[in-house]
């Protein structure tokens, strides 16, 4: 219990200043925001944007022929990508199966190097009326930069239709691998070894603010020094700057402050745990590639920015970029931002993870030891359910007393329930893409709907499985195959959670935190509990308080939508881009989540 508190308690003192102290730059070529930026196209910007406005409404999509015709008369040496892409399971959301795009870019050949190595500005190629700003900064961005000759690294400038779709296929074809089911064609033109990227979303003429977006896939990081050099020219051109769509902390040390970083750390844990990208910069980080999105929000705020602002902004990061000698590495890739000013490093938020799976190292060893256990620090009992009978001790819980003539299980035992849950973890991992005709047929629901609902169905059902099938064997529903079992159980859980931590801390945190409870003496209500942490109804309760944090609260039918387009949206980006959070929680977590149950259950 002390190990559990101890744990939650540390996690909420990070954002504390003696825990979590003000950012710095590490990198040398970047130390000084000190270059005297010259964009003053704003005006053209929005010429370009509104021209850029009239073509994709009058082709119904993204105005290619317009765009390389454009880019050409920059003096941008420009390619196409035509790229296809057929999705396992209809993306009702966005209202779209078989995917075909085409991505534009023009490269701006450094005159100063030998095309060696490269930087990126993206900008996605939304529908409706979204970006077209963005575009249009972006081209005055590279008339401007065209102008200028201290440029040592390639720059190109891409236009990626589909958004998250079209960055896969450019990066794929860029590197020439292939790791998802993108078709792409045409002759790819190449500059460089790519060093950093920055992806921009603007829809208004004017901005209050800059919101940066840092988590990518599977939750990776940005080096930290990218954060940096965006925060240091947004001071230096006085544009205010946010994460996590708040404000930057209050100044002082006071309960206000406190509560403000402990929000917006707490919504960039969430973030990070989904695994989801926020913006088109997250496909870049697993390509060792050092991204950001800077989006721009139009909000009450007295005070607004032009474009011509935002460009002095970008203009210096790429200035900065541009004077880098090796890849960004001396700054921190592992971290917590409780604000854009202040962060955390995993050497000090990796002790409240420390604490949590100290309660199941312990309980290991006590099982290890063969010793008796006083409480219960894990979601299963300590013990089997006791016979009226039992000998009754003033130390703690009665113990069943056990035979010398019982039999002793061996590894045989454990067959039964690992074969179970694991096979139900299989069936949640495989069906519900496979089997969206079969129930198409007998249902009437759509393909998208019927993926959901299956997999939702299989969940449930893994509850209601025979996990007494041990007691087929001889001496494998004894009290002392109960306690190997438990040890395995154990076991498994420690191990996922800790691998786990490493590659997605946020992700393991909140697993480790639900499923690591209190310790409870009633067995009934250590079922309930059991039942609240099942990582589906942690993914349920992390919906409503995200959407707490966001200060816009969900009704219960609203969370619940929220939650059936969460389960559809993680299918979905495993299958696209790789995601390890569906199959992890459908191969790892939920059989380790049975085997417990299974435990509960033993009799």
């Amino acid at each position: 219990l002390l190990s559990y508190l101890l744990g939650l308690g540390w996690f909420l003192a990070l954002p504390l200043p003696p825990l979590a102290p003000r950012t710095y730059m590490s990198e040398n070529a970047m130390g000084s925001t000190m270059v005297e930026e010259t964009f003053g196209m704003g005006e053209r910007a929005l010429s370009y944007a509104r021209e850029f406005a009239g073509h994709k409404k009058k082709a119904g999509g993204m105005p290619v022929a317009w765009l390389e015709r454009t880019m050409w008369s920059l003096g941008l040496e420009v390619h196409r990508q035509p790229f296809t892409l057929t999705l396992p399971f209809p993306d009702e959301t966005r209202e779209r199966y078989m995917v075909k795009g085409t991505n534009v870019y023009g490269i701006l050949r450094a005159p100063r190097a030998s095309s060696t190595e490269a930087l990126v500005l993206s900008v996605p190629c939304s529908p409706g009326t979204q970006n077209n700003q963005a575009l249009g900064l972006m081209l005055a961005l590279a008339a401007h930069f065209r102008g200028q000759i201290y440029w040592a690294k390639d720059i190109i400038f891409l236009v990626n239709e589909h958004d998250l779709l079209g960055m896969e296929a450019w990066l794929e074809a860029y590197h020439d691998i292939n790791l998802t089911e993108v078709q792409s064609s045409g002759a790819l033109g190449r500059a460089g070894a790519i060093q950093a990227a920055i992806s921009l979303e603007l829809s208004s003429d004017v901005v209050t603010s800059l919101d940066v977006g840092v988590e990518g896939l599977n939750g990776q990081l940005p080096n930290l020094d990218l954060l940096n050099l965006f925060h240091a020219f947004c001071q230096k051109n006085g544009l205010l700057c946010t994460i996590q769509g708040k404000l930057p902390r209050p100044e002082g040390d006071s309960l206000p402050a406190y509560a403000h970083s402990l929000q917006t750390l707490l919504l960039m844990v969430l973030a990070q745990a989904s695994g989801r990208p926020r913006g088109d910069h997250g496909l870049f980080l697993r390509y060792r590639i050092e991204a950001i999105t800077l989006r721009g929000i139009n909000s009450f705020r007295q005070y607004k920015y032009d474009l011509t602002t935002l460009g002095k902004t970008l203009e210096g990061m790429f200035r900065k970029l541009n004077n880098l000698l090796e890849r960004l590495h001396q700054s921190y890739f592992f971290y917590l931002l409780p604000s854009l000013s202040r962060f955390v490093s995993i050497g000090l938020y990796m002790p409240a993870f420390g604490f949590l799976i100290l309660v199941l190292i312990l309980k290991i060893s006590f099982r290890g030891r063969g010793a008796p256990s006083n409480s219960t620090h894990s979601m299963i009992p300590t013990h089997p359910p006791a016979h009226p009978l039992d000998l009754q001790t003033p130390l703690g819980p009665p113990l069943t007393p056990i035979s010398l003539q019982e039999p002793r299980p061996g590894l045989l035992a454990l067959v039964p329930p690992l074969v179970v849950c694991h096979a139900a973890g299989l069936a949640l991992y495989f069906l519900p893409v496979l089997g969206q005709h079969v129930a198409t047929q007998h249902f009437p629901v759509s393909e998208a709907e019927a993926v959901v609902l299956t997999l939702i169905a299989i969940y449930v059902a893994g509850m209601a499985l025979p996990h007494n099938a041990h007691r087929a064997l001889s001496g494998g529903g004894s009290d002392r195959g109960w306690m190997v079992l438990k040890l395995v159980a154990l076991l498994y859980l420690a191990l996922q959670l800790g691998c786990l931590a490493l590659l997605n801390f946020s992700l393991g945190f909140i697993l480790a935190a639900t499923m690591v409870p209190a310790p409870q003496p009633c067995r009934v209500l250590l079922g309930v509990l059991l039942v609240l942490g099942t990582p589906a109804v942690t993914l349920l309760l992390t919906i409503f308080l995200q959407r707490e944090l966001e200060e816009a609260p969900a009704g219960l039918g609203e969370g619940w939508q929220l939650f059936l387009g969460a389960l559809g949206e993680g299918l979905l980006q495993h299958h696209l881009y790789g995601s390890i959070l569906y199959p992890f929680l459908a191969l790892g977590a939920h059989p380790c989540w049975l085997l417990l149950w299974n435990v509960l259950c033993w009799k």
